[in-house]
């Protein structure tokens, strides 16, 4: 593997880690500081200015640029699954830090997104190859 490779492969792995992790932090957020009821439209709005709810919503903005990062130069199909992984864990902190109840039907769905993480990352390389102008392949 060389040098570039590599880096781009460290890169890819860090900016999938900011997309989960900012994904995952940005959701739990917004429905932890969400009440339970909002009576018009205009709450909406007026909720958006709650500390938590704000600091939901600023990573979710950075859970964006980091995807969009991210897809620029690392193939869709190997993106969505490896970043499918934040279901997995918005599943597991709605159970343990909200006490939501997950059937036993959900759990099979999350085990099936795992099984296909894994399948789909396990061994490919996470960036796309385009032609170059003559004709040969050469990386993003």
């Amino acid at each position: 593997m060389s040098s570039e490779s590599a880096r781009l492969r460290w890169k890819t792995w860090v900016c999938a880690l900011v997309v989960i992790v900012s994904n995952v932090a940005g959701n739990f957020l917004l429905k932890w500081g969400m009440p339970a009821e909002l009576p018009t439209p205009l709450a909406y709005i007026t909720v958006l200015f709650r500390p938590v709810v704000a600091l939901g919503v600023l990573l979710l903005i950075l859970w964006l640029a980091s995807r969009m990062a991210l897809l620029s130069w690392a193939d869709l199909s190997y993106v969505l699954p490896v970043t499918a992984v934040g279901y997995v864990l918005v599943a597991i902190a709605g159970r343990v830090l909200l006490h939501e109840q997950i059937t036993t039907t959900r759990w099979a769905g999350i085990a099936l997104i795992m099984l296909g993480v894994v399948l789909v990352g396990g061994g490919t390389t996470p960036q796309t190859t385009r032609p170059n102008a003559d004709g040969t392949e050469g990386s993003r």
